[in-house]
């Protein structure tokens, strides 16, 4: 999650759970459902997204009569340079795959969603100097996300930062969605959820992690098998391809995670994800073998050597600083020149120096890997970034093909939110995040027509095969 605070993070040594939403400034640099249709047009145009939304009517207020034609001016300049900016940010657009997908049948949307908690808000107003109080208001954010969500056609979403989950879970089962809720432990007051869609999927198993009893904080996360109905095909959009007696039901594991944010304890956050990618895998095993898909907020930036552990399944953590391991302290403030631009030889060079460098300590190492003395991590999902499988454009993607900017308020604007999948499924399309030119005019997140400083992800993925599962 972006931070909360602008605060100093707590010592290293710190045994308190320490709020995930605390960030570090710095600045990036430019650069579900189940669907069946008997033939689907694959077109390579952008497709646009546009929230239909209520605005909340406004109280009507006196204001001293101005006679000066200047102010009233720059008045009517204010109010055309908001309907700009309103206009721009009510649309996102659909990036669709260069490969063709017009032959896979079974398709399912997946949303990840940091929705920013209440409590989180309220308690670090400082990083929402430029955001009217209205538009931090919860009654009217969650229907900005309910509306949002509706634009997507989404089977399955997974929040973070939920902390009002009763309300959501009220709105979403009007929308056919069921839910299931993990909170964090200590004193935090949000957590995770994940809802699917009811006609849709049937719930078959669930695991919920709390890293506190592996040492590893108050952070949570969230594991849930899927299967498809029989009883599908709707008149709407909504509907699934109908299962032939040959096919095997189709499962998969669905993985929702919220990494803490603290820039010092790699070794936690490392610890953290990889944790989540062991017991996915596990599950992933005890139901035959099923695909794998993991949402959530990984507080890590994509040049960080948690992306690098995730994306290539192996990660000597000798050769990376603790400190370093989410990439946020590789990042200065207001810098736009990432770690990861310097070459690849200069890259190595640096690599082999971190060998000597970066000394971890027996606990560190235990917390990191599971095991005292272990320096090599490696995990048995062979994952893709979603965004990074479909071709964007420099306005919104960075150089390895991930948002330029998740999440954006006073003190951050970067990605540290991803959708990943094993090679079983295949990214159709993915639903671009705003151009970094087009978000930073906003002055910060929320807005009139986004309920978060986060952006949802969303992408719909296909299954590259008949066999998975029964």
């Amino acid at each position: 999650m972006a931070s909360r605070s602008h605060r100093k993070p707590p010592p290293e040594n710190s045994n308190a759970g320490y709020h995930s939403k605390r960030r570090i400034p710095y600045q990036l640099k430019p650069s579900a459902l189940w669907s069946h249709t008997k033939r689907r047009r694959f077109n390579s145009n952008s497709q646009t997204v546009t929230p239909d939304t209520n605005n909340p009517s406004r109280s009507n207020r006196f204001e001293p009569f101005r006679s000066s034609s200047k102010s009233r001016r720059k008045k009517r300049d204010e109010k055309s340079i908001r309907s700009s900016i309103i206009e721009d940010c009510s649309s996102r657009r659909w990036a669709f795959s260069s490969t063709d997908c017009s032959n896979y049948k079974d398709k399912v949307v997946v949303v990840s969603y940091n929705i920013l908690g209440v409590d989180n808000a309220s308690k670090h107003m400082d990083l929402y100097p430029n955001v009217p109080r209205s538009f931090l208001d919860w009654d009217r954010r969650k229907g900005l996300i309910l509306e949002e969500i509706d634009n997507y056609s989404a089977g399955i979403l997974c929040f973070q930062e939920v902390d009002h989950f009763n309300d959501l879970d009220y709105l979403f089962q009007n929308n056919g969605f069921k839910g299931v809720y993990k909170a964090r432990t200590g004193e935090a007051l949000d957590g995770c959820a994940v809802f699917w869609k009811d006609n849709l999927f049937t719930l078959l198993d669930q695991e919920d992690i709390e890293f506190q009893r592996f040492g590893l904080r108050n952070n949570v996360a969230q594991l849930c098998v899927l299967e498809v109905k029989d009883d599908e095909l709707e008149s709407d959009a909504c509907a699934l391809t109908k299962v032939t007696s040959s096919t095997k039901k189709r499962r998969f594991v669905i993985g929702n995670i919220h990494v803490l944010f603290n820039p010092n304890r790699g070794d936690i956050k490392l610890g953290q994800v990889r944790l989540l990618l062991d017991k996915a895998y596990k599950l992933s095993q005890k139901w035959g073998s099923i695909p794998v898909i993991i949402a959530g907020d990984l507080n890590s930036v994509p040049q960080s050597p948690i992306y690098e552990f995730l994306a290539s399944s192996k990660l000597d953590i000798q050769l990376h600083n603790r400190r370093n391991i989410s990439g946020q302290l590789d990042i200065q403030s207001n810098s736009r020149v990432f770690r990861s631009q310097i070459g690849d030889e200069a890259s190595f060079s640096m690599s082999i120096s971190r060998q000597v460098l970066y000394q971890w300590s027996i606990e560190e190492l235990r917390l990191a890997t599971g095991a005292a003395g272990v320096t090599h991590l490696q995990h048995h999902l062979k994952l893709c970034s979603a965004y990074s499988g479909v071709p964007g454009n420099n306005r919104t993607r960075d150089d390895i093909g991930e948002p330029l900017a998740t999440s954006y308020h006073s003190k951050f604007m970067g990605t540290v939110d991803y959708i990943w999948h094993s090679e079983e499924l295949v990214p159709v399309k993915v639903l671009e995040t705003m151009p970094i030119d087009i978000l930073k005019r906003t002055r910060g997140l929320p807005t009139e027509k986004w309920g978060s400083d986060h952006l949802a992800l969303v992408c719909e993925f296909a299954f590259v095969n008949n066999g998975n599962v029964s």
